[in-house]
């Protein structure tokens, strides 16, 4: 697992989508969803689906981000925001690399590169007691910490350049 830190807007995405673009799996899906997004039941059913019945308003079946992700990349954004019931369940899918959708009791394997991100420190949130220390060792194998962009001051020049002639070509400004 990789695990990205950096200030909102430092392109942690964007590392975690070209993480996934040099794997061996380029050619399955990447999929990635902002944890900050959703209560604790809505990401649940996000993660590991659901079956009809399952729960009410599960009108239908549903397949999980876990499932969905195949062979591929799955980047969970803002993992600190997740509750600790649920880093509970994380933690046994990055352990065991399976997962039971909401529901049912049928185990399902979990084959996906697992990438997460957090703008807030993960350390510290460890050391508050609102994360995992299990979870946070099983996540933080590999980490990338992205400065802001007024610390890399030549960078500055690369994204004007890049933004410039994008936008040329779009304005046939050449």
């Amino acid at each position: 697992p990789i695990f990205i830190t950096g200030e909102t807007g430092t392109g942690k995405e964007l590392v975690a989508h070209a993480c996934h673009k040099e794997s061996f799996n380029k050619e399955q899906p990447f999929i990635a969803v902002n944890c900050a997004n959703f209560s604790e039941n809505l990401m649940e059913s996000q993660l590991f689906g659901h079956i009809k019945g399952a729960f009410t308003g599960a009108l239908a079946s549903q397949e999980g981000l876990f499932a969905a992700a195949k062979h591929g990349t799955l980047f969970l954004d803002e993992i600190t925001t997740m509750t600790k019931p649920l880093q509970a369940k994380l933690l046994r899918v990055v352990q065991e690399r399976e997962f039971t959708p909401l529901g049912t009791n049928k185990v399902q394997q979990f084959h996906a590169q697992l990438i997460s991100a957090s703008s807030n420190s993960i350390g510290e949130s460890v050391a508050n007691g609102e994360f995992r220390e299990d979870l946070y060792y099983r996540l933080n194998v590999i980490t990338f910490g992205l400065p802001p962009l007024r610390e890399r001051g030549s960078d500055v020049i690369l994204v004007a350049r890049y933004f410039l002639k994008k936008y040329a070509r779009i304005e046939n400004k050449h």
